[in-house]
């Protein structure tokens, strides 16, 4: 179920709000763990199989906390540990690695002349499975640790994991983060009006902006990337970018509006990104959730920045990039994105640091292509488009027709989605906007965003976000 759809706005929402806010106090846990399995079941309808892994997840993981906390010794509660770890991870291998793995295997077989075949599955990925497996990771791995308490209520546990705001695409959210706020919270008028706001503003990046640009990178793939020019080709990777991030965000400050008229405070996960100057900041302000749990819990663990710093930054950069994806693409995305830290480790930060106005030219340069290799997935197609934004390396191929003023043409429909898409990475409508939010003007303002948001929403433009895909 998509948040910017009918079917949540005026249906599920509504009626989910109603009851929670008639709900005692010590039945809003359970109305929400309620209204979060049929919310995900819904969105698994074809599969519902994929609703009792999610549920056996609790099982495994509430059961493994118990154990270990109930065992003396150290040997005890590692095996505690490792039992919970290979039910969420192998789950997720299965899941999202198997085929990849299997193909892949099967492709060197025929190279070598092994006579041998793996089966392939096919197996369609559950919603949200890379988010939530990562959640009860964090929270058996801090039960671990002595961080927090095991949960022993079940109906708890199984809040935290299914909580529907942020199940399907984040935030993270540790058991730690969030732990006080699961018996003890406050639900006010303040926090539902703010949370309304919040959720509106998300709603409207999403639907006007990265709906809209994200049109263009459609028509760019439907044209065929042979057949692009070089401005097109920038301009439309450009629309990528946009997509990606205003999906993303606004899924994330949607999820952050509905934790707050619940009472919920989640962390947040982006702080205009695009702002950065350099790739070491970008990365600490773009996903901060998804960043943050690869620093506590497979980072530092391999020693940080204390030895070996090569290592586990490359480490955690090639999971970080299959964690998006079971491709190439991700790997290669992954080991671009290691490169550029690692020589901004080496000096070329430092440099940037001290020119500004430089680490921005060079952000504008690596954001987008970094974005190209998360973009496309067949390796062939990727040296197309390659191709196409450096032309003067590659030889003229007189059996493609390359249309020269194409960019002219989508350069004139998209160029107010493009322009404002540009504005809002800035940061500065958001200002204005926090500077005049108690206004009569600033609410009416909001009120226009989610009508306007509803009629793009009746013409169709209702696109599922990018990261249900992860």
């Amino acid at each position: 179920m998509v948040f910017s759809s009918f079917t949540f706005l005026f249906y599920f929402l509504p009626v989910f709000l109603l009851l929670y806010f008639l709900a005692p106090i010590t039945w809003k846990n359970a109305v929400l763990f309620a209204a979060s399995l049929f919310f995900y079941l819904y969105g698994v309808r074809e599969h519902p199989v994929y609703l009792l892994l999610m549920l056996l997840s609790i099982l495994v993981n509430g059961v493994a906390a118990r154990c270990m906390m109930r065992c003396k010794g150290e040997r005890g509660r590692r095996i505690c540990l490792a039992a919970g770890m290979v039910w969420n991870l192998g789950c997720l291998f299965v899941f999202k690695y198997l085929d990849f793995l299997s193909d892949n295997l099967n492709l060197l077989f025929d190279r070598t002349g092994v006579d041998m075949r793996l089966p392939v599955l096919h197996l369609v990925l559950p919603i949200g499975i890379s988010f939530y497996t990562f959640q009860i990771s964090s929270y058996l791995i801090d039960v671990y640790r002595g961080q927090v308490a095991a949960e022993y209520s079940f109906l708890t546990l199984g809040t935290y994991l299914c909580m529907f705001p942020q199940l399907i695409a984040g935030p993270i959210v540790t058991y730690s983060q969030i732990r006080s706020q699961m018996w003890v919270r406050v639900i006010s008028y303040g926090n539902v009006e703010e949370g309304l706001r919040e959720f509106t503003i998300g709603l409207a990046l999403k639907v006007l902006i990265a709906n809209r640009v994200g049109n263009l990178w459609t028509q760019v793939n439907a044209i065929g990337f042979e057949s692009i020019s070089c401005p097109l080709a920038w301009m439309g990777i450009a629309a990528f970018t946009f997509q990606i991030y205003f999906d993303f965000y606004g899924y994330s400050l949607m999820a952050k509006g509905l934790g707050r008229i619940m009472g919920f405070e989640f962390p947040d996960n982006f702080k205009n990104p695009y702002l950065s100057r350099s790739m070491t900041e970008f990365w600490r302000r773009w996903h901060m959730t998804l960043g943050g749990w690869f620093r506590e819990y497979v980072y530092i663990p391999l020693g940080g920045n204390r030895k070996h710093q090569m290592r586990n930054l490359f480490l955690v950069w090639m999971l970080t990039g299959l964690w998006h994806g079971a491709d190439w693409n991700f790997v290669l995305w992954g080991l671009f994105l290691f490169m550029l830290l690692m020589l901004e480790k080496w000096g070329l930060k430092k440099v940037l640091d001290g020119l500004p106005l430089l680490g921005h030219l060079y952000m504008l340069f690596v954001i987008p292509l970094s974005w190209l290799l998360f973009a496309v997935t067949d390796m062939g197609q990727l040296a197309v488009y390659l191709g196409r934004l450096f032309p003067f390396f590659q030889r003229a191929d007189s059996s493609v027709t390359v249309f020269a003023g194409d960019f002219l043409k989508y350069g004139r429909v998209y160029f107010w989605p493009l322009l404002a898409s540009l504005l809002c990475c800035t940061g500065v409508p958001r200002k204005l906007y926090d500077a005049r939010k108690d206004t009569l003007t600033a609410t009416a303002g909001l009120v226009v965003l989610f009508w306007a948001c509803v009629y793009c929403m009746y013409l169709g433009l209702d696109d599922p976000f990018l990261y249900y895909q992860f």
